[in-house]
């Protein structure tokens, strides 16, 4: 066994693991982070994709004994959770990522949803205007077997605009 100390979604966990252990059983079986989907367990679907020390990276690639010391963001921490949305509006406290996959449907069954969401992330972090060229290359290590990508893509271009300020249609 060997100890590790993880910043996940803000809060420092020192737990004790297998050294074998997947970052993203770590996430899921220890800590009850289950947003973070297991999809192909080969690295080709994406569904495990999280921010580690602010990159995505598909967290079935990496061993929890590497993320020691590390800083890892998931889906779960994405959202905003300061009570937002008052108004009734059950998405505002929701990343633009989230709320426009949820307003384009970007989503069928949503089992690539999370890692979806995760890897945008990144690209927009890198790219805050991409094309839909942009888009959908900075996706392509994720795929999604129901929706055609289509309206992946519009969300996060949808949400791409509203971060960066300007005004998104309802």
């Amino acid at each position: 066994m060997t100890n590790v100390q993880i910043t996940v979604d803000g809060t420092t966990y020192e737990d004790e693991v297998e050294p074998r252990l997947l970052l993203v059983q770590y996430l899921r079986d220890v800590l009850g982070k289950t947003g973070t989907n297991i999809g192909c367990d080969t690295s080709n679907c994406g569904a495990c994709t999280v921010h580690l020390d602010g990159r995505s990276v598909k967290s079935c690639t990496v061993l929890a004994v590497q993320a020691d010391g590390a800083t890892v963001d998931t889906i779960e921490g994405l959202a905003s959770t300061d009570g937002a949305g008052g108004d009734g509006d059950a998405t505002a406290g929701w990343h633009p990522l989230q709320r426009a996959f949820h307003t384009e449907h970007g989503l069928q069954c949503g089992y690539c949803t999370p890692g979806m969401i995760m890897a945008a992330a990144d690209l927009l972090r890198e790219n805050p205007d991409p094309s839909e060229e942009e888009v959908r290359h900075g996706l392509e290590g994720n795929l999604c077997r129901c929706t055609g990508y289509v309206n992946i893509v519009k969300a996060v271009r949808t949400a791409a605009a509203e971060l960066r300020g300007e005004e998104v249609g309802a």
